[in-house]
């Protein structure tokens, strides 16, 4: 199995990839508005290093969202575009769900995954470490950080996310110890790679014209309204 990964939601830009168990990846984690030019760049070193082709992979993996708008769309349509080329599937990964494997990777059994949605929200999603230490599928949301809930049912349990810098009270909230949450961490290819395995394993591939984002959020901001009577004006 040859599978290349790429994972843009964030400020971090990565991709990995994964030759029949074997997986290297790349991380670039203050790569705000430059993930244009560094994915491809990315991917073509890794490739590269393995001594291979992109006619010799079997899939490309992607970081589908939640995440900024621009970063889950570019990620998509290069995984769309390098498949197509291909003539390979590809496998949509959750990004929250990618980050909360970091937490099973670190030996944790519930992970809580946030990231900072903007606009006074956040992305979050609360998973459980199964099988084979990967996180299984869980509900994700879009909230007022007020709104997050976990419902923990197991430990050890590790928060992870920009949605806990961005919102540092959450931790007191949910009763997080200082053990227990890292707001620095961010999702990354290498952890869409492992996941992607699973999934294609399980028969989860779509051809590239099938793959779609996931964004939570249908729409940036709502158009103003006027409100004021015909014929006058809202300053009248």
């Amino acid at each position: 199995m040859r599978l290349i990964a790429l994972e843009t939601a964030t400020e971090a830009c990565s991709a990995a990839l994964w030759v029949d168990g074997e997986l290297r990846w790349l991380l670039e984690p203050g790569a705000a508005r430059r993930h244009g030019e560094l994915i491809l760049d990315q991917v073509d070193r890794l490739l590269a290093e393995a001594g291979l082709v992109p006619g010799q992979l079997d899939a490309v993996a992607v970081g589908r969202g939640p995440g900024a708008f621009t970063g889950v769309r570019l990620g998509l349509g290069v995984a769309q575009g390098l498949a197509f080329a291909v003539g390979c599937p590809v496998v949509p990964v959750s990004t929250l769900a990618a980050l909360a494997q970091q937490g099973g990777d670190r030996g944790a059994r519930q992970v809580l995954a946030l990231l900072d949605a903007r606009m006074g929200e956040v992305y979050w999603s609360l998973l459980t470490v199964g099988p084979q230490d990967r996180v299984g599928v869980s509900e994700e949301h879009l909230s007022a950080p007020g709104q997050v809930a976990a419902a923990w049912t197991g430990e050890p349990r590790l928060a992870l996310g920009s949605g806990l810098g961005a919102y540092p009270e959450l931790a007191d909230r949910l009763g997080l110890g200082a053990a227990e949450v890292d707001p620095a961490a961010l999702p990354c290819a290498r952890e869409v790679a492992l996941l992607a395995v699973a999934a294609h394993a399980r028969g989860e591939s779509v051809s590239p014209a099938l793959a779609q984002p996931v964004y939570l959020r249908d729409r940036v901001a709502e158009p103003r309204v006027n409100l004021a009577p015909k014929g006058r004006g809202a300053g009248s």
